[in-house]
């Protein structure tokens, strides 16, 4: 096994694990963390995920096949959020009003990605590329 296949089984295991955690049990993972309701240390990481989004799509405006996947992550992570966050708390008669700018943002992004990842090169072969 080669360093990158190492650390793609380390991001599996560690951002994978992790954010299933916080996604299906926020509350042991706060426990596990030790988080406090209100900690300025997942809006960092949270803020510097999509700065880096935001940064790595400058350069997909120049080779923008290159970068697709940054398109398929970001409605990977927003449809995740759909069905795991919003979906609970709609159905339950939790969800917030203020939460209902962020739903509309996200579902234009949704609808954006859709419309323009070129699904058929991205998940192509390698050697049908």
């Amino acid at each position: 096994m080669g360093l990158a296949q190492g650390n793609d089984i380390y991001t599996i295991v560690g951002a994978g694990m992790c954010g299933l955690g916080m996604l299906v049990a926020p509350e042991v993972m706060k426990a596990a963390f030790q988080w406090p309701v209100n900690e300025p240390i997942a809006f960092g990481v949270i803020g510097s995920v999509y700065t880096g989004f935001g940064l790595l799509s400058i350069l997909g405006l120049r080779s923008p096949l290159k970068f697709a996947p940054l398109l398929v992550m970001q409605l990977c992570y927003k449809s995740i959020w759909f069905l795991a966050v919003v979906s609970p708390l709609l159905v339950t008669g939790r969800f917030p009003a203020y939460g209902i700018t962020m739903v509309v943002i996200f579902a234009t992004y949704i609808i954006v990605d859709l419309v323009a990842i070129p699904f058929a090169t991205v998940f192509a072969k390698e050697s049908e590329q």
